[in-house]
């Protein structure tokens, strides 16, 4: 024979999340579902626990990140006064610099544009493709980014000595 099957109790109830005067979670549960509700009471402080633990590990980060561009800042402002003739000619030069970027991206895109249907049937051609405009636009890419943080004029607000 077998055994009579008895219906599980309900795997979920409602729990009382609110703030009590005790600071405790408190389950309202039916009569049957005592070790159920202690159980998920725990696991709700659990969950808590974890999440206080990851906003404090955050805040960490927040305040480490920070530090690292603030420091950055201070550097490259200490930089551009030491330098100021340096800088002023990294920003003619970025400004220039920009300027042919503009117009290599103009013939990339006309490149793409003409040949969309090469490019995509063809492995080849993309990869003739890549070759011939990655190196080159990531390098500029690359030259201008320098060029701009090292003639770029510090923001009055993120000055650590601003008055």
């Amino acid at each position: 024979m077998s055994e009579p099957v008895r219906p599980d109790p309900p795997m979920f109830s409602q729990i009382d999340v609110s703030h009590s005067s005790g600071g405790a979670v408190r389950p309202v549960v039916a009569s049957h579902g005592d070790s159920h509700a202690a159980e998920q009471t725990r696991l709700l402080q659990d969950i808590l626990s974890a999440q206080d633990r990851q906003n404090e590990l955050l805040e960490e980060l927040v305040t480490q990140v920070g530090a690292a561009q603030r420091q950055r800042a201070t550097e490259l402002g200490q930089w551009r006064q030491a330098n100021p003739v340096l800088a002023k000619a990294c920003r003619e030069a970025a400004e220039a610099l920009s300027r042919v970027q503009t117009e290599f991206l103009i013939s990339l895109t006309e490149e793409v544009r003409e040949n969309a249907d090469v490019l995509m049937d063809g492995e080849f051609m993309l990869n003739e493709f890549v070759d011939r405009f990655g190196p080159r636009l990531a390098h500029l890419n690359g030259v201008l980014q320098v060029l701009s943080q090292l003639s770029s004029t510090p923001n009055p607000a993120n000055t650590p000595n601003s008055p």
